[in-house]
């Protein structure tokens, strides 16, 4: 990213210091889901903040279900910005990230130009690139103004913006599940990550505006990060703490945080039975995303005079074994 100091004012962070927790937007028919920055050491916070104020890609690291995806929505509702976001798969190239080609929508209008029998010049307008080039990602992210008006001036898509959030106080950019594509992807990016600017095929350069994007990239650690990618980011490690006694704690409180109409009893139970299963289980451990489907559960299918505690362990297995053989 561009090497000056991004434009931050006194009230980028007040609600990052809040402890109180973030009511984060989902769909319908998705749980409600709440973030709260309590990790120890308010490590998470500490990164969120550094990225914003270096200027430089926030890569987070740890294992599945810990709250690395979750962290970009919550950093983006409580710094008020538009949460643009890309979730990698094998097949995603690095240019995905800043604009796609629809070549299927041009060779179809390509197609009706020839039966509309059109005189050349009308043809290389109807027909000229910029018609077809959708911004990805990070073109949002860099030039939210820039990347709406050429949607408009086309006809595409332009993202929601959630109620509360304005591409004024900057964007939030999620790269999600980096380590699922080849390292081409990754090393695609170095140059518009480390200039702030680059040029989709067929348009003006993009560049970076002020202020700068916060860059959250996710990695569950299956494939090697090229080195050069790494380097030009900030580094946050997110795991659940080691310490039996800790890693319960925290459940529990995470638990009352997400269920408020749970009973202590069973919120320190499920968190002892997830406890007890990571002891023993293969990666990919379970961890807190199974421990809440599994209190979800249990407050959704218990009925008035039901032994939720009997209902748990008819379930456990549900949410937590789920190796092959684990259950057994």
């Amino acid at each position: 990213m561009t090497n000056s100091r991004p434009s931050l004012s006194p009230d980028n962070f007040r609600r990052l210091d809040s402890d109180e927790p973030i009511v984060l937007n989902t769909g319908p028919g998705v749980p409600e889901q709440v973030h709260v920055f309590d990790d120890p050491g308010n490590r998470s916070r500490l990164a969120v903040k550094a990225a914003l104020a270096s200027g430089r890609p926030l890569l987070v690291r740890g294992d599945p279900g810990v709250g690395k995806t979750q962290l970009a929505a919550a950093a983006a509702i409580a710094l008020q910005r538009p949460l643009v976001s890309y979730a990698v798969d094998a097949r995603s190239e690095s240019r995905d990230l800043l604009w796609q080609f629809d070549t299927v929508r041009r060779l179809a209008e390509a197609q009706i130009c020839g039966v509309l029998k059109l005189d050349s010049e009308a043809v290389r307008s109807q027909l000229h690139i910029s018609r077809f080039i959708e911004p990805g990602p990070l073109w949002w992210g860099f030039d939210w103004n820039g990347a709406k008006k050429h949607c408009e001036a086309h006809g595409l898509e332009i993202p929601e913006v959630f109620p509360g959030t304005h591409s004024d106080n900057g964007r939030v950019v999620l790269i999600d599940e980096i380590d699922k594509a080849d390292t081409d992807l990754p090393n695609g990016l170095l140059e518009a990550l480390g200039s702030g600017r680059f040029r989709p095929q067929g348009c003006a350069l993009v560049s970076m505006s002020d202020p700068a994007p916060l860059v959250i990239v996710t990695t569950n650690e299956e494939r090697i990060l090229p080195d050069a990618f790494i380097r030009r980011c900030l580094v946050l490690h997110l795991e659940l703490p080691k310490d039996v006694s800790e890693l319960k704690q925290l459940l529990v409180k995470r638990g009352r945080q997400h269920f408020r109409h749970a009973s202590d009893t069973l919120l320190t139970k499920a968190a002892e039975m997830l406890v007890t299963d990571r002891l023993g289980t293969p990666r990919p451990r379970p961890g807190q995303a199974e421990y809440f489907d599994l209190v979800r559960a249990i407050l959704n299918l218990i009925r008035e005079g039901e032994d939720e505690l009997l209902l748990l362990n008819l379930l456990k297995d549900f949410a937590l074994k789920k190796q092959s053989g684990a259950g057994s």
